[in-house]
């Protein structure tokens, strides 16, 4: 592990541990990190502020420094969704689903498994090409910080995991055996 990587795994950190039950013995079922298209905007971006910094080799000095500070502006912009992108977490406990985002500023959304009423997975044709969804939340509250998940890799799979979790906390009522 190189030092830029280090840097990017401390700065990409949300520290979801620092929020967890510890006490009330609730545990990680499952952190869910965003697909890699999540990232594709900002590497865009940056593709285009390389270019445009090479660019700024061919034209004049005038010109050269405009193309500059646009290339400066779009990698720093690139830079913020990427880190954006990688610091929003959703996460999936014994006792509540909730998400942590934010770069200087953290916002949390919880939301007991208690108050789940509905989960819509929403999978459009490139996400069911590239193994990606987006959850809707439905809950009693009509609104919450916690309503649309985007870009969840594996959505079945999320899914599955959450009906699981709440089946066995007992909240939807014993199995019944065929």
């Amino acid at each position: 592990m190189g030092p830029v990587t280090g840097v990017v795994r401390w700065l990409g950190d949300p520290r979801i541990g620092k929020h967890l039950l510890r006490e009330e013995g609730e545990v990680v079922v499952d952190e869910v990190l965003h697909h890699w298209f999540a990232y594709v905007r900002p590497a865009l971006e940056a593709a285009l502020a390389m270019i445009l910094l090479v660019g700024s080799w061919f034209v004049s000095v005038q010109v050269g420094w405009f193309l500059i500070v646009v290339a400066a502006a779009l990698l720093t912009h690139a830079s913020w969704g990427g880190l954006a992108v990688l610091r929003d977490r959703f996460v999936i406990t014994n006792m509540r689903v909730f998400r942590v985002h934010g770069v200087l500023s953290q916002s949390l959304a919880t939301m007991p498994l208690s108050r789940i009423l509905d989960i819509s997975v929403r999978k459009p044709l490139h996400g069911r090409l590239l193994g990606f969804g987006h959850f809707c939340f439905e809950s009693a509250a009509q609104e919450q910080g916690l309503r649309d998940i985007r870009y969840v890799g594996r959505p079945d799979d999320r899914d599955l995991s959450i009906q699981r979790v709440v089946q066995r906390s007992g909240l939807r009522g014993p199995r019944v055996p065929n």
